[in-house]
């Protein structure tokens, strides 16, 4: 494994562009999709003011998490053989951290993500009506605080920071680790990985979603922060992620990447 640093000419060509055109589209849907669900969920089950304040009901989860879910399986099947569908920032520094690609490609993905999201808030809010944004699915520690004086997170960690930031890490684990089991790896089963990287982060929404939101994704979160100025804990879904995404890829990468002698001694043991 090496990390492989500076730009080269060849780091702009045509074929650079077209993967981070991919990125952009890709992710610009993603955000569009996934905020979308979370405006359309909270005005259609009536929420209004009130997802501030009561933890949502169960049908208003499981819509957020299948739209996130079915979103990102379908977008990374599309865009797998042409970027590699990261769609994430955490997963292309994720790459460039095992040297799976160059820093600066992955400089110039993330770069193309996040002005993808922001593009994607923007558009969605000259969309809907303005009673209904309810917030644009801003991500926000405890936002469904069940009473004045608790909830969902343990207060006594930084204020529920450090358990959101702990909650963010493990989710992001999860995603990173099926991410480079299915899709990097060249042993895994390549042509499931839409379908496994999609489940996974369905199942991740139907557990974070209470406690911080579900990120996993710091364009997901940065798009609708940066369109709407609500920076407040904004640090937890950029520091969970690519803690949990490095975690993931550096354990992946020097445990189960290299395999060769456990197939050679289930050989030989046949």
């Amino acid at each position: 494994m090496s990390i492989q640093l500076g730009f080269e000419a060849k780091d702009f060509s045509m074929s650079t562009w077209r993967q981070v055109a991919a990125e952009f589209i890709a992710t610009g849907l993603f955000v569009f999709l996934g905020v979308g669900s979370v405006v359309a969920a909270t005005a259609v089950f009536n929420l209004g003011d009130e997802v501030g304040g009561a933890v949502p009901p169960a049908s208003v989860i499981v819509s957020i998490a299948l739209a996130h879910g079915l979103a990102i399986a379908v977008l990374v099947a599309a865009t797998a053989k042409i970027s590699g569908g990261h769609i994430n920032p955490a997963v292309s520094f994720a790459a460039a951290l095992t040297g799976k690609m160059k820093v600066s490609t992955a400089f110039l993905y993330v770069a193309g993500q996040l002005l993808a999201a922001v593009f994607a808030v923007l558009l969605l809010k000259a969309i809907i009506a303005g009673p209904v944004e309810a917030g644009l699915g801003v991500h926000a520690i405890g936002v469904f605080e069940p009473g004045v004086g608790g909830g969902l997170l343990d207060d006594s960690i930084a204020n529920g920071a450090g358990a959101a930031l702990l909650m963010e890490i493990v989710l992001t684990f999860a995603l990173v680790f099926v991410i480079f089991a299915t899709a990097m790896d060249p042993k895994g089963l390549g042509h499931l990985a839409p379908i496994a990287i999609g489940m996974t982060v369905l199942v991740d929404h139907l557990v974070g979603i209470p406690f911080t939101g579900a990120s996993m994704n710091p364009a997901r979160s940065f798009g609708p922060a940066m369109v709407e100025l609500n920076w407040a804990d904004h640090w937890v879904y950029w520091l969970g992620p690519l803690i949990g995404a490095a975690l993931a890829a550096l354990s992946y990468e020097f445990v189960f990447m290299h395999r060769e002698d456990d197939d050679s001694d289930v050989k030989d043991a046949l």
